[in-house]
């Protein structure tokens, strides 16, 4: 017998399964890193990040603002085009940019996952946050908008972080879910820029929910956006945008569903990353 065949090693978990969430408390250091790596390579010694955060939803607001403000003449419930539809790239941009990361993030850290264990849902918790870091930057180009069309916000926009934080859960539960799933099939890795293409449009980014017929309304609702978005354009425009409490109530539903859904696949799957991967 040789050497080699006398020693075996294996990554596993904790003594029991139900010490996994008492390690991601545990291995919240590793969660710090892990976050710190991933905005350091978008943003130190470049340009490109920063200025890629600040142009992708700029342009895409012009290209909007000309199609469906100037040429189609969609409504804007009486708020300045520019920043009614700023105000819903801020919240898409932001699902849009985590939600592909935290797609990609298993695939990206396969070295990682194959060398030691930790609770593997950490790697795309952690490449959410750089998606935070790029909303903050273009929230500045809000507030730019805002100061040149002399448009000031009042206490609505206190509430701005219980939809930022309902974009975050909605992009990590779907996350969670497709990156499970890219693990195993990696042809998913070409799905999810067209997911987030077609979302985009079947979003009310470019128009106001309002034009979306009333008995087809509810229907929209499933799609989690829609409550987000609205209520980002309703604190933004201090309560003049439509925006009610059915569809708030649907969003956080779905988004409670996409979460329990996307963690109970990933947990379900974790196991087998190792030797897949």
């Amino acid at each position: 017998m040789n050497e080699k065949s006398m020693f075996e090693f294996t990554i596993e978990a904790g003594k029991s399964e139900r010490h996994y969430w008492m390690d991601l408390w545990r291995y919240r250091e590793l969660f710090y890193i892990l976050a710190w790596r991933d905005i350091a390579v978008r943003y130190k010694q470049t340009i490109i990040g920063v200025a890629w955060a600040v142009l992708r939803p700029l342009l895409t607001m012009i290209i909007f603002v000309v199609v469906f403000g100037k040429i189609a003449k969609l409504p804007s419930e009486g708020v300045p085009y520019p920043i009614f539809v700023f105000a819903a790239m801020l919240p898409w941009t932001f699902f849009a940019t985590a939600f592909s990361d935290a797609s990609n993030s298993l695939i990206g850290n396969s070295n990682l996952i194959s060398k030691v264990y930790f609770p593997r849902l950490i790697i795309p918790a952690a490449s959410v946050i750089v998606a935070g870091v790029d909303f903050l930057i273009s929230f500045v180009i809000l507030l730019g908008l805002m100061a040149w069309y002399h448009y000031m916000p009042d206490w609505h926009i206190l509430t701005l972080p219980l939809f930022l934080l309902m974009a975050f859960f909605a992009a990590l539960g779907t996350g969670l879910y497709v990156a499970a799933l890219n693990v195993k099939y990696r042809d998913f890795r070409f799905v999810v820029p067209f997911i987030v293409q077609l979302g985009l449009y079947i979003s009310p980014v470019g128009f106001s929910t309002t034009i979306v017929p009333e008995q087809y309304r509810m229907l929209y609702y499933l799609n989690p956006m829609v409550g987000v978005i609205d209520g980002f354009r309703w604190a933004i425009s201090g309560g003049r945008t439509a925006f009610d409490m059915t569809e708030l109530i649907i969003s956080v539903v779905m988004i409670t569903f996409l979460c329990i859904l996307g963690i109970y696949h990933f947990r379900k799957t974790e196991k087998t990353f190792a030797d897949v991967i």
